[in-house]
């Protein structure tokens, strides 16, 4: 099992309010336990794990205004047609619905990712490159 297998674990668990989770996979199994403000790994299979501390936020996260724009899938997060080329949107960028907001590879495809709405766009949540994950937001539009 990948860290970032084990990140995006603990990631979901954090997202959803989890406090503990039990993944099994063939002869690997690992149990995760999010408490007060720590976490705490195990893992059973014979082969040594040093995880990263995984910190449980102090505060709930404050409601932003705006809308949030999300990944419909899992993949690399483009934010521009190449590398060459300039990002499809930036901070402070005013979009029409249906503009095009960067390109998300899953799968050896190029998804486009519109706007959902028209508006200012107020926050880009990813970075260029960036692997993200189904339901991840990429951009807050106001």
């Amino acid at each position: 099992m990948e860290i970032k297998e084990i990140e995006s674990l603990a990631r979901l668990m954090s997202e959803n309010g989890l406090t503990g989770l039990e993944y099994k996979q063939g002869d690997v199994s690992l149990k995760l336990e999010r408490k007060a403000q720590a976490a705490s790994f195990e893992q059973a299979a014979g082969s040594p794990f040093v995880p990263a501390p995984v910190e449980a936020p102090e505060q709930p996260p404050q409601e932003k205004e705006g809308t949030l724009v999300v990944s419909p899938t899992v993949g690399v997060f483009y934010a521009a047609a190449s590398p060459e080329s300039k990002p499809f949107v930036q901070v402070g960028d005013t979009v029409q619905k249906g503009d095009t907001l960067c390109i998300i590879e899953a799968m050896k495809l190029m998804n486009e990712i519109p706007a959902e709405v028209s508006g200012k766009i107020m926050e880009v949540c990813v970075g260029n490159g960036q692997v993200v994950e189904y339901g991840q937001p990429l951009f807050r539009i106001v």
